[in-house]
């Protein structure tokens, strides 16, 4: 089975798609990292996962500091958030797991939608 994570990022300050911020996914049960990847420039990203555990505990973490580091200085001051990580469960094995993310240089929103297979 496989199932679909996926996310879409939003710039807060100027509305703009937060492309190329890096994302983890690890499994917290075995500490298996599953991806490793970026989002697009449209701040996209879609990653298949094989055979997720159903009552495994996952996170999933945006490096959000490398994104805001050129961003930040010029208009907003110090950056002091670094990353955003998110647990989640993958109850059905071949649903869709959606993290929408809109961000700013000092704090985020988010949440979780899921699509069943």
């Amino acid at each position: 089975m496989m199932a679909v994570v996926s996310s879409h990022a939003l710039n807060a300050v100027d509305g703009s798609h937060a492309g190329g911020i890096a994302v983890r996914l690890i499994n917290l049960d075995t500490g298996e990292t599953l991806f490793d990847a970026a989002m697009d420039e449209d701040g996209r990203l879609v990653q298949e996962i094989a055979d997720p555990k159903p009552t495994a505990r996952y996170e999933m973490v945006f490096q959000t500091g490398a994104y805001w580091e050129n961003r930040v200085a010029q208009a907003h001051g110090i950056r002091i958030m670094d990353e955003i990580a998110v647990r989640f469960t993958m109850p059905d094995p071949a649903g869709r797991y959606h993290v929408p993310l809109i961000l700013s240089p000092h704090g985020y929103s988010l949440w979780c939608s899921t699509e069943h297979g």
